[in-house]
């Protein structure tokens, strides 16, 4: 015991500043332990701060792309198979030859009445094929504006994430400039309807030049003689000749599309409208879109084959034609049908998923 005592005299100055050490370490340590708590919880708010805001200007840019998305439904689709049926009906009326048939019974010769119904005959599958083909790919470069305009929404947004600006005040695409993109999609009736009409008609009289009016028709025969002018109107010529009827090809465009194609990058004075355009042009431009193309052509050719109901054991090609020429408006005129059975293949949905997929932020 007196040991102990001696022990504490001798050393009580080392004890206590050992204690004081020990305490103050003990003191840092928990008011270190919590300043690094509190950074923590600090970075944990701003990461669910961060969240939120993610999610808050995701949800407006899937709004902003389904008001996109709408409006190409409801307007600009509707708008342009309207136009693009009275162009087709303009360029290519067929009243003034069964007129003129109707006229000829007991007038006109044999040589007369039989060039009347051979021009009757090219001219009613060169309707029924151009509105098939026009309606089918229109829909799709249609929508192919409408991901396009989404993929930029979505970059727009994304370089914006955590700078709480919300998708107005974002670097987003002026709403004329989507207005004006996806009113190109006129360009096709207004300005691409002759050429595309006269290429169409020679890939159909190359066809037809070998059937006769007395020839039996029944759905084979007929779904094979669309094939066939689809197939040579689609191989005449550059592989990709059939995109100048969709788009202005112009030397502005080429220059840009050229800058595009070598490092993905464009000029630095080009506008949001052009490079829409050219992104556009490089899309249905590519392999991966004229194969879906053409699967698509081929789908709504098997309904309207079937639609059109022709009889199992076949008849004269005359009696056919009448029903080819109304196929080209109805088509047309009510072509959701058809528009749904396109983005029903399933390669035309995958085509639409990796585009809008493709979404890199530079």
């Amino acid at each position: 015991m007196l040991s102990l005592r001696g022990f504490w005299r001798r050393h009580r100055r080392k004890l206590y500043v050992t204690a004081g050490v020990l305490g103050s370490g003990y003191l840092l340590y928990k008011l270190y332990n919590a300043h690094r708590q509190r950074l923590a919880d600090l970075d944990t708010e701003l990461e669910h701060e961060r969240d939120r805001n993610e999610e808050l200007i995701k949800a407006q840019m899937q709004a902003h792309f389904e008001n996109i998305q709408r409006i190409a439904d409801t307007t600009t689709l509707p708008h342009a198979m309207q136009y693009l049926n009275s162009r087709i009906a303009e360029e290519l009326d067929l009243s003034h030859l069964t007129d003129r048939l109707m006229q000829a019974k007991g007038q006109s010769t044999s040589a007369e009445k039989l060039e009347l119904w051979d021009r009757l005959k090219i001219l009613s599958f060169t309707r029924m094929v151009l509105s098939l083909w026009a309606m089918t790919i229109l829909s799709l470069y249609i929508r192919v504006q409408v991901n396009i305009l989404g993929r930029h929404l979505y970059i727009d947004t994304a370089r914006g994430l955590g700078s709480s600006l919300l998708i107005e005040d974002a670097d987003l695409i002026h709403r004329d400039d989507q207005q004006k993109f996806l009113a190109s999609s006129d360009f096709l009736a207004r300005y691409g309807m002759p050429a595309l009409i006269s290429n169409i008609q020679a890939a159909a009289t190359e066809v037809l030049k070998g059937k006769q009016l007395r020839d039996s028709f029944n759905a084979t025969v007929l779904r094979a003689t669309v094939m066939q002018i689809l197939d040579k109107f689609m191989s005449t010529g550059d592989p990709h000749h059939w995109v100048n009827y969709l788009m202005p090809e112009d030397a502005r465009a080429l220059e840009l599309a050229t800058a595009f194609s070598n490092d993905n990058t464009l000029l630095p004075d080009v506008t949001k409208f052009e490079q829409l355009m050219v992104e556009t042009r490089a899309v249905i431009s590519s392999d991966e879109f004229g194969s879906v193309a053409d699967i698509a052509l081929r789908a709504v050719v098997d309904t309207v084959i079937e639609d059109m109901g022709a009889q199992p054991g076949g008849v004269q090609l005359a009696k056919v034609l009448a029903r080819v020429a109304r196929m080209g408006p109805t088509v047309l005129e009510e072509p959701s049908k058809f528009i749904q059975i396109i983005l029903n293949v399933p390669e035309v949905e995958r085509f639409f998923t990796l585009i809008y997929s493709s979404m890199q932020i530079s």
